[in-house]
């Protein structure tokens, strides 16, 4: 079973213009909507991978029913507690080259009641066989530590973890031993104090470090690089599929799902790369935070190419 936990959720309004005129006017030409926030996303990856999933944390308001109704109509599971306010609304503009700029709400507070039900939650989704995807920001009143109070709690009933945090989310969580972790380049060096960009042998270098301190698998995102994965003695670098790109929005969630499914599947380390590239290729070509239709994840998968390190 894999339960994803959003705690900050959102609704992504991506606009499409031909070029961002910042203070001028700009003519949008199309807008979508999606419900969204990263475990989320991971959730709506997972159901077009074919694995099911329940997705948790908080939502708030009109905006949060018009999340609940969207998962109600993809046919994905939810288990959500309910918060004061309005849950937030990002807005993604992507000009025609590619460019995107982002305008992250922050989000309604969370309370300390409402965080001891979700994990009175989390521990009774808790045992073997179940993994916990925690991905995302949270809100800005909760503490850094919430996800290692997490990882902590699933670990001792026997469940896995799935940590995909940036800053210092990541940093106080990764000394409670996440199984699984998926950090892009920038998120590691900033875990590593690196202030230029590592080339491959040095985030190898670093994946092994984390991995030694207990998390048995890393896989870092690249961008148009590709990404490098290290599971227990495997590790392997791949470059990016030539796709066309539209956007990378969600692309990261896209590979988390896709790790999660591997996960859940039992699939070998090969196939787990291959899948999450696959995945983070077709993303980047959907609208918004869309997933990729698993007709071309599949054909993907056969174009991965995977160089062993």
């Amino acid at each position: 079973m894999i339960i994803t936990v959003t705690m900050n959720p959102a609704i992504d309004k991506t606009v499409e213009i031909d070029t961002l005129h910042p203070g001028g006017l700009n003519r949008i030409t199309k807008v979508r909507y999606d419900a969204g926030g990263k475990g989320i996303n991971v959730s709506k990856t997972l159901r077009e991978l074919g694995c099911e999933s329940i997705a948790t944390g908080f939502l708030c308001g009109s905006t949060g029913r018009m999340i609940e109704e969207v998962l109600d109509k993809k046919g994905i599971r939810h288990d959500f507690l309910w918060g004061e306010g309005e849950t937030r609304t990002n807005t993604k503009v992507c000009d025609r080259n590619g460019r995107i700029t982002e305008l992250n709400e922050p989000g309604p507070l969370m309370g300390e009641e409402q965080i001891r039900q979700l994990l009175e939650k989390i521990e009774k989704y808790a045992g073997k066989g179940t993994l916990f995807v925690l991905s995302g920001s949270v809100s800005s009143n909760m503490g850094k530590d919430i996800y290692g109070r997490i990882i902590y709690l699933a670990h001792e009933k026997g469940a896995s973890v799935l940590l995909d945090a940036d800053g210092e989310l990541l940093r106080q969580g990764l000394p409670q031993k996440p199984d699984i972790i998926k950090p892009n380049r920038a998120e590691l060096e900033e875990y590593c104090g690196s202030s230029s960009s590592m080339p491959t042998d040095k985030i190898l270098k670093a994946a092994r470090e984390i991995q030694n301190k207990g998390t048995g698998t890393v896989l870092v995102s690249m961008g148009e690089e590709g990404a490098l994965l290290v599971k227990g003695n495997y590790a392997a670098f791949s470059p990016a599929l030539s796709v066309e790109v539209h956007s990378t929005v969600g692309a990261g969630d896209a590979m988390a799902a896709a790790l999660a499914c591997a996960w859940d599947r039992g699939l070998s380390e090969e196939e787990t790369f291959r899948l999450c590239m696959a995945a983070a290729a077709g993303a980047v070509m959907t609208v918004g935070t869309r997933p990729s239709e698993r007709k071309t994840v599949d054909a993907f998968m056969k174009k991965v190419v995977i160089h062993k390190l």
